[in-house]
């Protein structure tokens, strides 16, 4: 398994050769790396501050001090957060006015994997042309070292009851609704900070919570990714309880799925749609969301008389796209909810909040909810290639074919057929010789349809 270095961090699997996987060598060149632009960005004579922060996969501790006594050996000191979800984290740089995080978690990746995903002192992720920047550090490996008398700090502190606190002090959560609604719950949290954080949020609310998976052991129960075949134990319990809503939530806790009252799966996608309906509700404006998530949030945001744009895939993105358009809400179709009143990053703890007080205002029950929204359903394929120079070869190729339809070319292509109420977009892998074929219509046969006739299209172009 390659190392893989992306605008979403450095990660790989534990153990193993260096580069090759995530070892201790790599750990301390690319952390070594980070603090080598935070100080030329800073000024060596600054003192720094760097907050770390980790989910509760197996080698965290391992991980964790590694990166911290690397940190402090370049002269930075350190804020540990210990067990803390992905928004925690970047929500603590801002409340320690701190010049940047480090959070280590794979996200969904299963319990082998671990990664340095890098914030700036907004506590947000870093963009392309500074992660280019960090690998060319790296790759040079000229670092220097403190000596003892220079050494950074380290203090431990929790931030995670002062990021529930942010969200519950949003001006859009309405505590007394959620409350009187006296909602049950049952929680997956895959074994993982998810356990400590969604518990303590929903008993802050009142709401009664169920839990299934919550010692944060980092013994994943199941596929640490919140789909619905990973969460067949989800949908049963909460039909068996006879609770209002199914939460799950990924290791990390920046993603969110649901589960309505009878155990169907409400749709990872349908996430950001029915809590961006809801801050539409209530404060109009620019919506976004990445190329390949649902048309479902354009529909519900030009039928409140506002604007959607789409922007390149990957969180960053995202957040670039929302300053620029001054969105309201945004996210992508992962189940990612981000809300930038309270801060710029994918957050499950302000999602659960705002779609609790959704249904708690409007009384509806959540499969009547889901049945209120746009119908759509998304098909992902992929087709794999021999070599990767064919992948631009390929990408035009199509654009040209389909040159009638409506094309956007930020990140690979993607063709919506508007007449259709349909779409397809075709990205490239950035590790892997793989064209990823995502496309989406008003039924799951549409959805298969346009995908098997691109992906056909382009067996004949490469032969």
């Amino acid at each position: 398994m390659t190392l893989i270095k992306s605008i979403s961090g450095i990660r790989g699997t534990v153990g193993g050769t260096c580069g090759e996987s995530l070892t201790p060598l790599d750990i301390v060149k690319f952390v070594s790396a980070y603090a080598s632009m935070l100080l030329r960005a800073k000024g060596t004579d600054c003192r720094l501050k760097v907050v770390v922060g980790r989910d509760a996969r197996i080698s965290g501790p391992m991980v964790d001090e590694i990166v911290c006594g690397t940190l402090r050996a370049c002269g930075i000191d350190v804020v540990n957060a210990g067990l803390a979800s992905t928004p925690t984290v970047e929500m603590a740089v801002i409340f320690e006015k701190a010049d940047g995080g480090i959070i280590l978690t794979a996200s969904h990746n299963p319990r082998q994997w671990n990664a340095l995903k890098l914030l700036n002192e907004h506590g947000e992720f870093l963009n392309a042309a500074e992660g280019a920047e960090l690998v060319r550090i790296a790759g040079e490996e000229r670092f220097e070292y403190c000596g003892v008398d220079s050494l950074g700090s380290y203090v431990e502190k929790d931030f995670t009851d002062a990021h529930i606190q942010a969200v519950l002090a949003h001006p859009l959560v309405n505590r007394e609704a959620i409350r009187k609604a006296h909602f049950k719950t049952v929680l997956d949290a895959v074994n993982s900070v998810g356990g400590i954080a969604v518990p303590g949020l929903l008993d802050a609310l009142g709401v009664e919570c169920v839990k299934l998976n919550c010692e944060p052991t980092g013994q994943f129960a199941h596929n640490p990714e919140p789909l619905p075949s990973h969460l067949v134990d989800l949908c049963r319990t909460v039909a068996e309880e006879k609770a209002d809503l199914g939460i799950a939530v990924d290791p990390d806790v920046d993603r969110l799925a649901l589960v309505c009252e009878d155990g169907s799966f409400f749709g990872e996608e349908y996430t950001l749609v029915s809590v961006a309906d809801y801050v539409l509700s209530k404060r109009p404006g620019p919506t976004v969301s990445n190329l390949s998530s649902s048309r479902a949030l354009r529909d519900v945001t030009e039928a409140r008389g506002c604007t959607y744009t789409a922007s390149a895939v990957g969180e960053v993105n995202v957040t670039a796209e929302m300053k620029r358009t001054g969105a309201v809400i945004g996210g992508e179709g992962n189940g990612g909810v981000i809300v930038p009143d309270l801060h710029y990053g994918r957050d499950a703890l302000i999602g659960i909040a705002l779609f609790l007080s959704s249904i708690a205002e409007s009384g509806k029950k959540v499969s009547a909810l889901r049945e209120s929204l746009p119908r759509y359903s998304i098909s992902k394929n992929r087709i794999e290639l021999s070599d990767k120079d064919l992948i631009d070869k390929v990408l035009e190729e199509v654009k040209k074919a389909y040159a009638s339809e409506r094309i956007t070319d930020i990140d690979g292509v993607k063709i919506d057929f508007d007449r259709e109420r349909m779409w397809v977009h075709l990205r490239r892998s950035n590790t892997e010789p793989i064209i990823r074929v995502y496309s989406e219509a008003e039924d799951e046969a549409g959805a298969e349809r346009i995908a098997t006739d691109v992906i056909s299209m382009v067996k004949t172009i490469i032969g």
